[in-house]
């Protein structure tokens, strides 16, 4: 009893002293400095001048723990940005923070000597004061001094995980100051984990992540124009980039162009990346838009020495350089590749002499790992190949800068180590071969020597293989969707469970049709609601379609993206099995004169902002980067809180495959939604997605497709007429009369605007959907669109009498038949 009345009043006791706590918070003082004569206890807060950041004590998580840290003071969400004290926490509410005459911070326990952190300025302090920027850095200068390089201490020269704009990372080469980030242990425990994010110091230096002492990921060395091994980091729509390398500092840093913009960086411990996010005004949240990794490439080492990583490639991604094999063919062959390759043939290098060797250009890398390299700042590429020549170390060489045609030399010694092929960007690198190897006319002579036999062969034996392939097509292709469906881990359902729930694939259950073949609805035994794609036999596309959607979509997950359950592959019928989405496709609302009544303004906005989520997921979060190449209203499906659901991925491509450069001779999709460069040159890219995007947003808000639209004397589409309407200034005539009750005439124009810059004639004029996001969560200014693609001129009147009327009118939408459309 004696020991539950002391548990009991110790509860008590706690109490109290968390209520006394609570209150204090919600009475604290808030200071705009801190001189000698001040000091910060628990409960007080310092703010920045705008209001942004705030500095005080907290508890992380579920902890009980004390810490000094940062946080931005307007937002709901509690987002930390530093803490002083991450190894050393306090144990109750007795923190207090001062100011010695010296100029260094010391944080202690009140009453006691006991020092938890504390600061060393190396400079002499007059009338030291303690002030925290808009910017989220503490800093600790002499009064009346404003120069960043005066400063007796700030906080930006210590990070914790956050990286923050105008924060540097890097090393500052005359103090020795490593500004790297470091991870959290866990959301309870601040103090550093295993995975950081710093500079690794060489002759070319280059950013790393890294899993304690060993590397994790390379961003690759700066050339001058991007990260050899991140060519779309820098998000120069939004951000600016510095990158500072000379004699003083290496250092990257950030600064958003718009001061509304509110954004960080963060490496996470679970994650192992630099996870990118912008704070979202209509969800009150942060949103994820960007990720230092993309995909299994990006892991350090994955393919061993003397290789490179393709993530396109659909059976090994790791591939030996020209004139290399693998080291272990067995284990190679089985997916173990970090042993890498090994040469072939020995190089014909002597010491002291110039070799006869020769290099293989490579284009489009992430250059090697630079840890043994040698910089030459003022070697043209010529002068750097006979240097690399005259070493017989030196293993490959390029330029050190890409602006401008190239200049500078870089060279490798010893084994290349985690080169990733990319299919846009990257960068070229010679590599060195024998002479006999590398001699282009050998290389030629060779492909025609092996090219006119297997020319031959091929005449001799194509009536046989016609005829083999003729019997034995279906169980070939068979066997290959089976394969797919075994890498992919996919649930199998039973054919007799499938034609169950269709009711035998009843006309009555059949809700669509697509190139792969007939929709049908089911429900299984359990209730659970499915659409079922059944392959087509008449359908020259849908093999392809099939084992595009199995390879592309199998393991994405999203909230704005159809799932896929399963699929059935059994006797003569192959099908898919996804999620059934109640509402059907967004088509069947918006332009339907009585559904799209149902689809208020917030509801429109919703989906626009669903839609954007889900493609920026497929172009920079999934595990592959997928082009959809076919987005339109018929393929975004509305679930039962009218949540977009975009589908349909038959056509969806992901850098490389069959085209080169995002180049193909196949396009596909609807005429209407086509970008420009992929209609007539067959080139396709995230902006070609992009471009798709724009023209649903304008029929989102129009309640109109992008079809011909006759008014006065002109024949234009409905991009067309928007642009004309927005150089009028009378964009609020686009608005679907429909929803100009429940609109919100900001937002509205906002979307207006953020669709014509998507639909822009050229690909590098349209933002990315990253960019897109963020225009649509926040205030941001928006730069000026240009004339959108696809803008029909003015028509003969005479040839179209018949299309001109006193309103508006439209004929049927047209899909590309000739180029493979549907």
């Amino acid at each position: 009893m004696k020991y539950l009345r002391s548990c009991h009043a110790l509860g008590i006791l706690s109490f109290i002293v968390i209520l006394a706590y609570i209150l204090s918070s919600s009475l604290a003082t808030e200071l705009d400095s801190i001189r000698v004569s001040q000091s910060l206890s628990d409960g007080m807060t310092l703010v920045s001048q705008g209001g942004k950041f705030e500095l005080g004590f907290f508890s992380p998580g579920n902890s009980q723990k004390r810490y000094l840290g940062i946080w931005y003071k307007k937002i709901p969400v509690h987002t930390v940005v530093w803490v002083a004290n991450r190894v050393n926490p306090i144990n109750d509410f007795s923190g207090i923070l001062t100011v010695n005459s010296k100029g260094n911070l010391i944080l202690t326990e009140n009453g006691t000597e006991t020092t938890f952190w504390s600061t060393i300025s190396l400079k002499q302090a007059k009338n030291p004061v303690l002030e925290l920027l808009d910017s989220g850095n503490l800093v600790l200068r002499n009064e009346g001094e404003s120069n960043p390089k005066d400063y007796l201490w700030q906080s930006f020269d210590y990070p914790s995980d956050t990286f923050l704009p105008k924060m540097k990372l890097g090393r500052d080469l005359q103090t020795g100051l490593d500004w790297r980030i470091t991870a959290w242990k866990s959301p309870n425990d601040p103090s550093p984990g295993d995975f950081s994010l710093g500079l690794v110091l060489s002759d070319y230096p280059e950013f790393c992540i890294m899993n304690g002492t060993k590397k994790f990921f390379r961003y690759g060395p700066w050339n001058g124009v991007y990260f050899s091994g991140h060519p779309d980091l820098s998000y120069t729509y939004m951000f600016e980039v510095s990158v500072v390398i000379n004699k003083d500092e290496v250092s990257y840093s950030t600064n958003t162009k718009i001061d509304s913009i509110i954004a960080r960086g963060a490496i996470n411990e679970t994650s192992h990346a630099l996870s990118q996010y912008v704070w979202d005004e209509n969800v009150q949240n942060w949103q994820y838009f960007g990720s230092s990794q993309h995909d299994m490439c990006d892991h350090y080492g994955l393919c061993g020495a003397n290789s490179y990583c393709n993530v396109t490639e659909s059976q090994h991604v790791c591939q030996c350089l020209e004139g290399f094999s693998p080291k272990s063919p067995e284990a190679w062959n089985s997916n173990n590749t970090t042993q890498g390759c090994v040469r072939d043939k020995p190089l014909s290098c002597n010491n002291n002499v110039t070799s006869t060797d020769g290099f293989v250009k490579y284009k489009g890398l992430k250059v090697p790992d630079t840890q043994h390299t040698k910089l030459h700042e003022n070697s043209t590429l010529d002068e750097c190949k006979n240097l690399c020549l005259k070493n017989c170390s030196c293993m490959a060489y390029t330029n050190s800068d890409i602006r401008g045609g190239g200049s500078g030399c870089v060279m490798w010694f010893g084994d290349l180590s985690d080169i990733k092929w990319f299919q846009s960007g990257g960068q070229d690198l010679y590599i060195r071969l024998p002479a006999f190897e590398s001699g282009l006319q050998h290389r030629n002579k060779k492909k025609v020597i092996i090219t006119s036999t297997i020319a031959a062969i091929c005449a001799t034996l194509l009536l046989c293989v016609y005829v083999i392939y003729k019997v034995q097509r279906k169980n070939a292709e068979k066997s290959k969707i089976e394969g797919y469906i075994d890498d992919t881990d996919l649930p199998l359902f039973d054919l007799q469970t499938i034609t169950t729930a269709t009711h035998k694939f009843s006309l009555n259950n059949k809700i669509g049709q697509g190139g792969f073949g007939p929709v049908y609805k089911g429900t299984l035994a359990d209730g659970l609601e499915i659409a079922v794609k059944r392959l087509s036999p008449s359908s020259g596309q849908g093999m392809t379609e099939f084992i595009t959607e199995v390879k592309l979509i199998a393991k994405l997950q999203h909230r704005n993206l159809v799932k896929l359950l399963g699929c059935c592959i059994q006797g003569e019928e192959i099908l898919l099995v996804y999620e059934y989405v109640v509402n059907g496709s967004l088509d069947k609302f918006v332009f339907d004169q009585t559904k799209s009544k149902s689809l208020d303004w917030p509801q429109r906005f919703g989906i626009i902002y669903g839609v954007t989520r889900g493609l920026l997921y497929l172009h920079q979060d999934s595990r592959l980067r997928i082009i959809h190449r076919d987005l339109k209203a018929g393929n975004v499906l509305l679930d039962v809180k009218l949540n977009p659901k975009i589908s349909d991925f038959g056509m969806a491509r992901t850098f490389g495959g069959d085209q080169t450069e995002g180049n193909t001779n196949r396009v596909v999709g609807t005429y209407g939604y086509m970008a420009p460069e992929y209609a007539i040159d067959g080139l396709y890219s995230i902006k070609s997605d992009v471009f798709s995007f724009g023209i649903l947003v304008m029929e989102i808000i129009c309640g109109t497709k992008n079809r011909a639209l006759c008014h006065a004397n002109k024949t234009l589409n409905l991009i067309g007429y928007a642009w004309r309407l927005w150089k009028e200034e009378k964009a609020l005539e686009l608005i679907d009369p429909t929803i100009k009750e429940s609109c919100v005439i900001s937002e509205v124009l906002r979307c207006i605007h953020v669709s014509l810059l998507c639909v822009q004639q050229y690909p590098e004029d349209r933002p990315t959907m990253a960019s897109v996001l963020l225009m649509l969560a926040s205030e941001m200014d928006l730069v000026d669109p240009k004339e959108p693609g696809f803008f029909p001129k003015r028509v003969s009147i005479e040839a179209n009498s018949h299309l001109y009327q006193s309103e508006l009118s439209t004929n049927d939408e047209l899909t590309v038949t000739s180029l493979d459309g549907r």
